[in-house]
């Protein structure tokens, strides 16, 4: 210890406390010879003397010294000093672990809330936008986690996403709801024949409205669940509409689906309706609506779940790459730039389907629940006291109508005005 002491090139040891009969002794303090240095420990510095964040940031070619800043936090007071303090491990790691996320054997087993966490920090960093980690770093989620990453997805009117994005979306596991409202999928599409597969025997929610859909399509999509029974065997809802080249032979395929509740076969190419109505009605147990008609709720159907962000990151870069760039003034592209004004898109709107609704006649299905023991009367008396307080205020307006338009006639005669009155 003396020699090291001696010595001349040593490092600051600090103070060293030595126990004897019980008590602490200071050595450095007891000892001759020691430095006045070493009796004044020097200040600890996290960085080195001469170091500046700007010479560190625009040295793009040492990535170690740039890695060694990305682990503090730099800010500034109030009187304009730099201050920085240390990140946590943990946000460290978790960084570390997000930008690798790709090369992770497995996630079965790992605790749910530290993988929400990790998922969100790949979510900024929008590692799964990447061509071929995205997709690999996405399947590493949804093999562990399944219905927690996505449990309803909706894709209407994406035809852009589904078309770049078809492998990310294959592999999402045990959804419930799923929109393709507008897609133009028609019968030979990947994504239709997906829908056989077991990973989607739990959506219990399916919209193909507008999809150019025909009859082989439909046999193609009950197909599993009339041989094998299973793919869309837990369906409960099912929206067809707009599909015209679906006839009453596609419609046969649906009696398969024996848990199925309602049914929208709106703006289809059906001839004979009644023998529709009865075929369902006697197979699965839908019968017609009886009060007036709605179209689906398509609200219910929209995207949650842990990536419900990614797919508004998928349609943001499908739209730059095919939006042609806009021609506007100077000012506006700047307030655009900096965020001070947002840009306003116009949304899609599927016109074909809007035609087909507005010229068939709406067809929707439902079972029809079981009824109350005082139910029926209830809802009889109060229909009828609807219609006799309507009666009785057409009664009412009848007259005023006709006040109103005598009133209107006798106005009409003293106002006309003869040519000699006008010149």
């Amino acid at each position: 210890m003396s020699y090291y002491l001696n010595s001349e090139n040593h490092l600051d040891p600090g103070p060293v406390y030595v126990r004897e009969n019980g008590q602490l002794h200071m050595v450095n303090l007891a000892l001759d010879g020691v430095r006045s240095s070493l009796q004044k420990p020097r200040p600890f510095r996290l960085f080195p003397k001469g170091f500046s964040v700007e010479l560190c940031m625009n040295r793009e070619d040492d990535t170690a010294q740039k890695e060694k800043t990305d682990h503090f936090i730099f800010t500034y007071t109030r009187e304009g000093n730099l201050r920085y303090s240390a990140k946590s491990l943990f946000s460290l790691v978790l960084g570390f672990i997000s930008d690798n996320v790709d090369h992770i054997d497995s996630l079965i087993g790992f605790p749910e809330q530290i993988a929400e966490k990790l998922f969100s920090a790949a979510e900024a960093r929008q590692k799964f936008t990447e061509p071929g980690a995205g997709l690999r770093a996405l399947q590493k989620f949804t093999e562990a986690y399944g219905s927690l990453v996505l449990c309803s997805l909706c894709l209407r009117n994406r035809y852009l996403v589904i078309s770049e994005k078809l492998e990310e979306i294959k592999s999402f596991r045990e959804l419930t709801c799923l929109d393709l409202s507008c897609c133009k999928l028609g019968d030979e599409h990947e994504l239709l024949e997906h829908l056989t597969n077991e990973a989607l025997s739990s959506v219990t929610q399916l919209h193909l409205k507008d999809n150019c859909l025909s009859d082989a399509g439909v046999r193609k999509m009950t197909a599993p669940v009339r041989v094998m029974k299973r793919g869309l065997e837990n369906l409960t809802l099912l929206d067809l509409s707009c599909n015209p080249e679906i006839t009453d032979a596609g419609i046969g395929y649906l009696f398969s689906f024996r848990k199925l509740n309602c049914l929208d076969i709106s703006g289809t190419g059906l001839k004979d309706v009644k023998a529709v109505k009865h075929k369902l009605q006697t197979h699965i147990g839908l019968v017609h609506s009886k009060v007036p008609l709605k179209e689906f709720d398509h609200s219910n159907c929209k995207t949650e779940g842990w990536a419900d962000q990614i797919v508004l990151q998928w349609e943001r870069v499908t739209l730059e790459a095919v939006k042609p760039r806009e021609t506007s003034e100077p000012g506006a592209a700047a307030q655009h730039f900096y965020g001070k004004r947002a840009r306003t898109e116009a949304p899609v709107k599927c016109h074909l389907a809007d035609a087909h609704m507005n010229s068939s006649e709406k067809l929707q299905f439902y079972k029809e629940k079981a009824p109350d023991c005082h139910g029926p009367l209830l809802k009889h008396e109060a229909l009828s006291s609807q219609e006799s307080k309507k009666s009785k205020k057409r009664a009412f307006e009848e007259p005023e109508k006709e006040q109103s338009n005598s009133s209107q006639s006798s106005k009409q005669k003293y106002v006309c005005l003869a040519v000699e009155d006008w010149d």
